[in-house]
């Protein structure tokens, strides 16, 4: 499937990004707490396919329960527009609603059951391994 680059950011403008990824994405909606709570929609992609352009000095870092998830917001703003998930820490999570809407064709929405995260996270774990970029 062909490529391309989609360019997003925070709400005011200081953290900016790049991410390859094809104009027809295929996104999950989690419903666990923080999740839903900040209607995140999720493009997972490898970390070569994402490349922070401007902003890391306006970067913060939030963590809980295990740590392991490293979700990073402007500290201007207070938009997370990326993180690092544990389901797949080699890669990135990006907010598809912090992407220009100019680059994407379409989107299609799966539900992930986030609630009971253990029991589902083997259905995402492989999403930066099999070349969705």
């Amino acid at each position: 499937m062909a490529t391309t680059v989609h360019r997003g950011g925070c709400h005011c403008g200081r953290v900016q990004f790049e991410v390859v990824a094809p104009a027809e994405l295929d996104l999950h909606d989690c419903n666990c707490s923080i999740c839903s709570m900040s209607g995140y929609q999720h493009l997972i992609v490898a970390k070569s396919a994402f490349t922070l352009t401007a902003g890391e000095e306006a970067l913060g870092c939030y963590t809980f329960n295990t740590g392991e998830a490293r979700h990073y917001f402007c500290q201007h703003c207070g938009i997370k527009s990326f993180y690092v998930p544990r389901s797949n820490p080699d890669g990135y999570s990006v907010n598809a609603r912090c992407l220009d809407p100019s680059t994407v064709l379409s989107t299609t929405l799966t539900r992930f059951d986030g609630q009971n995260w253990e029991a589902n996270v083997a259905s995402l774990s492989q999403l930066t391994d099999s070349g969705q970029q």
